[in-house]
């Protein structure tokens, strides 16, 4: 429904391995490419997914004005943001830098298990690549998505277990680095790719 530039939808996170190919804007997510939470934005906190383009300044004040006269960007990030309420140890593998999974098979008297080791090593932290999916500002029959070539998950979760409420979340925030492979400076955190006309 018009106007088709406000737009009051979740986006949906993948993550897939650096260097996996990112689809194009009207076909599924394919190999290699993992559902943030099970059921994907069905289990976001209701605030869904946050973007944030932060940037620090350094302001040129000379000493006849008050104001300043000049700016340069010194700093930049990009970051998504989502609280997921979904607690399988396949997801709570992102918030600890992707630690394996190990299974083990029911057995007489013993059911199966899932454990995933809580610490993390030092200096190692796994990077991913990040495509996020919503409406299109143009048309909310067609598509957006942000393409980031590599992030890794910079949150510190803190979920609580309590009776009510809207369950356990895990806070993640994935946050861009630079794309060294990027073929001009304005695409070095990706792009965002919208739809505005139907396909042939």
């Amino acid at each position: 429904m018009t106007p088709f530039e406000i737009i009051g939808a979740p986006l949906t996170l993948w993550v897939a391995p650096i260097g996996t190919a990112f689809p194009t804007i009207s076909a599924a997510p394919g190999v290699g490419w993992t559902l943030v939470g099970t059921n994907g934005d069905r289990n976001y906190e209701n605030g869904g997914v946050t973007v944030t383009h932060r940037k620090t300044y350094d302001k040129v004040r000379t000493a006849g004005a008050t104001g300043p006269v000049k700016a340069f960007l010194s700093e930049e990030d990009l970051m998504f943001g989502v609280t997921l309420l979904d607690i399988t140890l396949e997801q709570y593998a992102l918030a600890l830098n992707g630690n394996t999974i190990t299974t083990v098979a029911p057995a007489t008297g013993q059911p199966g298990t899932k454990r995933i080791g809580l610490s993390e090593a030092p200096g190692l932290t796994k990077e991913y690549a990040l495509l996020a999916r919503g409406l299109s500002p143009y048309n909310e029959a067609l598509g957006m998505q942000f393409e980031i070539p590599r992030c890794f998950q910079s949150g510190a979760p803190a979920p609580v277990f309590r009776k009510g409420g809207t369950g356990a979340g895990l806070a993640l925030q994935f946050e861009a680095l630079e794309n060294l492979a990027a073929t001009n400076a304005q695409e070095r955190f990706g792009v965002i790719r919208a739809a505005h006309l139907p396909g042939l």
